[in-house]
């Protein structure tokens, strides 16, 4: 028999999202209104529907947010292309009822807070790098 807790939150509870997925762009080094020093990196996935046609891939771009000063210099390095697997904290937060509802805070909002990426394979060439030589 399974048991069922109703107790409030623990500070091990969690929420993980594991991705799969290219890098959209070159991570980017943003500052805070304290001025704390940040990265954020988008990563795309691509799913798969059924349609009448066949099948429709539909792609999904996940905005992630490094605050660890260790990874800074890492993320970086990392390019445009890149094939990732990434590890992030799931939070989604509720909407501000005082904020205008087509403002981001007046709408429900994922945030995914970065844990750990690890590079499965680097992007391909550019042709220009190619001619270079």
């Amino acid at each position: 028999m399974a048991a069922f807790s109703t107790t409030s939150a623990r500070s091990t509870d969690m929420a993980k999202l594991l991705l799969i997925g290219r890098l959209g762009k070159d991570p980017e080094v943003r500052y805070t209104k304290t001025n704390k020093e940040y990265v954020a990196y988008t990563i795309a996935t691509t799913n798969t529907t059924p349609t009448a046609e066949g099948v429709q891939p539909t792609t999904t771009w996940h905005y992630v947010l490094s605050f660890q000063p260790s990874s800074i210099n890492y993320l970086r390095s990392l390019k445009r292309g890149s094939l990732v697997y990434a590890e992030a904290n799931f939070e989604l937060r509720q909407p501000d009822p005082n904020a205008d509802p087509d403002s981001s805070e007046g709408q429900r909002q994922i945030f995914l807070r970065h844990e750990s990426i690890r590079v499965l394979r680097q992007p391909p060439k550019d042709k220009e790098d190619d001619d270079t030589e």
